[in-house]
């Protein structure tokens, strides 16, 4: 495949570090899936918004892989729900890009990335495919109040969903939802995120074990969204066990995080600080070693449009116990791989914990099967799903009804 492929992704760098705020499963999953690309033979380049002004505007990533700083707005970091207005800059600067080194076709990632990815690419006769990412409507279900997203978030979204040429979902419940928004059945493909199988494997290093305990690992934002706070909660009827959790800002600047505050509080006060350990952020290289070295991983967000995580621990051979919310119950299998349970419910995760930890045997079949699960995650595979669609835009300069079902 000789393509030139551009990805957009406003928010989500492949160079960040990952466990800030903003910076999560998008980064890992569009830093893999341009180097996945580029090893099919594309040409790929991630345009991200400058937030440092000492960035070059060019920065090699991997072979066969370009990350482009795209000035929009202040070089400085900006809360992703505060960078809708630079999306027009962020569209103009591409305009300029494109017209010089013009891409075959683009891919998108998060709704304001498909407004200035569509805005730009619609000048020029670009087709464009946009993974969604998260979903402001259920964002907004799930956060009420709380929901920080800019003023028209659902009605863009709502809009991309029609005027996109491709719409990839991660998920079958995702697709079901970009149906009811009104985007054409022939239109949307489900390919889900995927995980490295040569970096997040059964064998490898591992931290250092646990003294006497069973170990429960969390690698997350440190956001309340992502209910670390209920497994700190089921700790406390969780005696012999002890909890790590990776993400946040570095270890040293812990003590300023609200999120990391409210988590130390939470278990001084449940009387398990001393069983309860935040690392802060952990790189990218570490993380596998880290999931190893745990007996379960808890991924239990209040809502969930992926998962990433929970991937990544199954391929490692490590059960998960997971909320029973968006991608998580699409990719842990309740009872094989993992236990599923409700959000918001300390008292449901500690008994799943409890059920894989009793019967190391059932453990053990666990563990087995969830590698097995793992695999069909692949990026490899994962990267040729996407290839075969992006080819597809670009042969007949529509979307032409690829399979829509996800690993099963």
């Amino acid at each position: 495949m000789s393509l030139r492929i551009h990805l957009v992704s406003e928010h989500a760098s492949p160079l960040a570090l990952l466990g800030g705020v903003d910076a999560g499963g998008q980064n890992v999953h569009v830093a893999a899936l341009a180097c996945g690309l580029a090893r099919l033979g594309a040409e790929v380049v991630v345009h991200t918004r400058r937030d440092d002004p000492a960035l070059e505007r060019t920065v090699p990533f991997a072979p066969g892989v370009v990350v482009d700083h795209v000035d929009a707005g202040p070089p400085e970091p900006i809360p992703k729900d505060a960078l809708a207005p630079h999306m027009g800059a962020f569209a103009d600067d591409l305009v300029r890009q494109w017209s010089r080194s013009r891409p075959d076709v683009v891919h998108a990632h998060f709704w304001m990335s498909g407004l200035a990815a569509t805005s730009a690419a619609d000048r020029l006769g670009i087709p464009v495919a946009l993974t969604y990412h998260a979903l402001g409507i259920e964002k907004l279900a799930h956060q009420g109040p709380a929901d920080t997203s800019p003023a028209g978030r659902l009605e863009a979204e709502e809009w991309l969903a029609r005027a996109v040429d491709h719409v990839v979902a991660t998920t079958a419940q995702e697709r079901r939802r970009l149906l009811a928004m009104g985007a054409p059945p022939s239109r949307v493909t489900v390919v889900p995120c995927g995980v490295d199988l040569e970096h997040f494997r059964p064998h490898g290093p591992t931290w250092p074990p646990a003294a006497g305990r069973a170990r429960l690992v969390c690698v997350s934002r440190l956001v309340p969204r992502k209910g670390i706070a209920d497994v700190v909660t089921a700790l406390a009827e969780l005696p012999d066990a002890e909890l790590l959790v990776a993400g946040g800002p570095p270890a040293a600047m812990l003590g300023d995080d609200p999120e990391a505050v409210r988590l130390r509080a939470l278990a001084e006060r449940h009387g398990v600080a001393d069983r309860v350990q935040l690392l802060g952020a952990v790189e990218r290289r570490d993380v596998p070693a880290l999931l190893r070295a745990a007996d379960v991983v808890c991924c239990t967000p209040w809502y969930e449009p992926f998962g990433l995580v929970a991937v990544e621990a199954m391929a490692c051979g490590v059960p998960v116990v997971a909320s029973a919310v968006g991608g998580l119950a699409e990719t842990v299998r309740d009872g094989t791989t993992g236990r599923l349970v409700p959000p918001r419910r300390p008292e449901a995760v500690a008994a799943a914990v409890r059920w894989v930890l009793d019967r190391p045997d059932r453990a053990a079949s666990m563990s087995a099967a969830a590698v097995r699960r793992a695999e069909g995650y692949g990026w490899d595979h994962v990267a040729q799903r996407t290839a075969r669609l992006l080819v597809d835009l670009v042969r007949d300069g529509h979307a032409v009804g690829a399979p829509t079902g996800g690993v099963q």
